[in-house]
């Protein structure tokens, strides 16, 4: 089996993963591919994300509301430009050991008991962090530029 076919699974499918989660934190722009959902607006934060992070996800040393504002914020961000980023194949390495951080902290600091889905999510971004994303991506076509 092709390195390529496996790495453009593994980047399409943790993608996926990250993205439908970051679609949850926000309102007012609905991209989902597999169930037909499309819905372009100014996106914001959801009142259950600042909710979920206020109350369920606290952070220590911060006033709770700052915290939520700034924690749902940076997810929202990173859970929608590292998925495209995968996607295109652009800095896949880099994306890809973003998302295992936040899948590290998610796994340690939010859902411990979570493990059994976060190995698989880590495995499959360490997957990509090793051999990359296959020659199927703009990360290919510019090294191989850059070669010439």
């Amino acid at each position: 089996m092709p390195d390529t076919l496996i790495a453009m699974i593994a980047r399409f499918s943790i993608a996926g993963v990250f993205w439908k989660s970051g679609q949850t934190k926000i309102e007012g722009l609905a991209i989902d591919i597999v169930s037909g959902e499309f819905s372009l607006g100014l996106p914001r934060l959801s009142d259950s994300a600042l909710f979920l992070f206020k109350e369920e996800y606290s952070l220590p040393l911060i006033a709770p509301e700052l915290a939520a504002l700034m924690a749902a914020l940076m997810a929202a961000f990173a859970e929608h430009l590292f998925p495209i980023l995968l996607l295109l194949g652009l800095a896949t390495r880099f994306s890809a050991m973003a998302l295992l951080v936040m899948t590290l902290t998610i796994q340690i600091f939010v859902y411990p008991g979570a493990w059994p889905t976060h190995g698989v999510w880590a495995a499959v971004l360490l997957y990509l962090m090793a051999y990359g994303p296959g020659w199927c991506s703009m990360d290919h076509f510019i090294a191989a530029r850059y070669r010439r």
